[in-house]
């Protein structure tokens, strides 16, 4: 009788390799093991199973949590609902008729007919992948076609059990952390695992103004009313915040000016009076506060992210804008040479430029979350460039950037298999040996995230918040 081949689960590799311990403080070492196939052979083999088998920090995303996915509507196309449905919309489908709210009610089977034309136009793209991935690794079903979207949705419906995030994020993605962007802060009831940043735009461009407000008792009426808000907010959490946050890129230029508050006076006032602002007026406004709420941060020793490069959607992306990015990103480097600058998707498709920007400012840290699913091979291929051109500890890569929990799982396997991929390239091609490609995959995937974020700190932190959680 011929011997079964040996499987080594998760747990076995992590204290093989003495990752056990780190992880155990971010709770992997109490997660129930996946069994993992027979490592390939050689090098190669060692790579795969190293990255693989180490715990990733994930540096952003979008998640609610979880009691609130419990209660929220089951359909199978949530798996399909952020960032794939571009690609279906691209392709040619009216979103409407399957993302929209009239087709909450439409039977699973009617949901596939209306996507079924555009399916193999988009299944090979990376949302398409990563959509493909989780799927089959959480519900079993390797082939999406007509004759298994009803098992598909059986499945997905019963995969809503409490616990279900950690089992999701922890067993099957292998994350050691989640950051998380949800409004100016989400008060999370899991907050040693899905850390909260601080999302300032409600802050730099202000619309609900008592509602902020409300949430650290001030009543605003001028801008030094506001000033006192935000750093009532920032001194009620940014102890427990992983950094600020602002997606403005999706609106303007990232180009702030250094604007005095005298300036800001007369445009925040009738941004109060609910006014209408010229261009000219709002982009003081928002310069000015950007600009005090990066005071801020730098006082709480948080970093700044920053969206930059690509847009989420369709038919509305202002591709001139986007390529400014960099020289706009190396402008804010130099006029805060104190503050820790996170650029984040790697400025798609402008990731030379800002290789060059990470290269050159100390103080510059890019993410390559989002970029795994927007193109594969040229986020490989930006990886392998920026090893071989900027400091390799200034870079993590992995943030899965989605809304539905479920969708992360296959956004780190296509990420994973990214490192590895570069990694292994750039032996094959002579640029590293192997002990120096072995040596980037445990800064690459977590080890860099920790030391920017202050990961061990925060975790500490996380365990005194003054809010009710799940987690005590």
């Amino acid at each position: 009788m011929s011997q079964q081949p040996t499987h080594q689960t998760r747990r076995d590799a992590l204290k093989a390799m003495g990752l056990l311990g780190g992880a155990s403080m971010f709770g992997l070492a109490s997660v129930s093991a996946q069994e993992t196939p027979a490592k390939p052979e050689g090098f190669y083999g060692e790579l795969k199973t190293l990255v693989d088998q180490t715990p990733m920090v994930d540096s952003h995303e979008h998640l609610a949590d979880e009691a609130q996915r419990l209660r929220g509507i089951k359909r199978w196309t949530t798996l399909f609902e952020h960032y794939f449905s571009d690609d279906f919309v691209a392709a040619g489908l009216d979103r409407s008729t399957v993302f929209g709210r009239e087709a909450n009610n439409v039977e699973p089977l009617e949901l596939w007919k209306r996507v079924e034309p555009y399916w193999n136009a988009v299944k090979n793209t990376g949302y398409g992948q990563a959509a493909r991935i989780s799927i089959r690794e959480l519900y079993g079903i390797e082939e999406i076609n007509e004759s298994t979207i009803p098992a598909l949705q059986d499945a997905y419906e019963k995969s809503f059990t409490k616990g279900f995030y950690r089992r999701f994020l922890q067993e099957h993605a292998g994350l050691e952390s989640c950051q998380v962007d949800r409004g100016p802060y989400s008060e999370t009831r899991h907050p040693t695992f899905l850390f909260q940043d601080m999302n300032i735009m409600s802050m730099i461009s202000p619309g609900d103004v008592p509602g902020l407000a409300r949430r650290v008792g001030t009543t605003v009426n001028d801008l030094s009313g506001w000033h006192e808000t935000i750093r009532l907010f920032f001194q009620k959490y940014a102890p427990f915040a992983t950094a600020i946050k602002s997606a403005i890129a999706y609106e303007r230029g990232i180009d702030f000016a250094k604007v005095a508050p005298e300036a800001a006076e007369e445009p925040f006032k009738k941004r109060l009076e609910k006014q209408p602002l010229t261009g000219e007026e709002l982009k003081c406004m928002q310069d000015h506060l950007f600009w005090f709420c990066v005071q801020q941060a730098n006082e709480y020793s948080l970093p700044v992210k920053l969206h930059t490069g690509y847009y989420v959607g369709n038919n509305n992306m202002p591709i001139g804008r986007l390529s400014a990015n960099p020289a706009q990103a190396s402008d804010l480097c130099r006029m805060s040479p104190e503050t820790r600058w996170m650029f984040m998707h790697t400025c798609y498709p402008y990731g030379k430029e800002m290789i060059a920007v990470a290269k050159h400012y100390s103080n510059a840290h890019l993410q390559s979350c989002w970029a795994w699913i927007i193109d594969p091979m040229g986020t490989k291929n930006f990886l392998k460039e920026y090893i071989v051109t900027a400091p390799a500890n200034k870079i993590h890569v992995f943030g899965g950037d989605y809304t539905f929990v479920e969708s992360v799982i296959g956004h780190a396997r296509i990420a994973r298999n990214g490192v590895c991929a570069a990694l292994y390239e750039l032996v094959q091609e002579g640029y590293l040996s192997e002990k120096d490609a072995l040596e980037l995959v445990e800064p690459l995937l977590r080890g860099n995230a920790r030391r920017i974020f202050q990961l061990e700190k925060k975790y500490e932190l996380a365990k005194t918040v003054p809010w009710a959680t799940e987690e005590r």
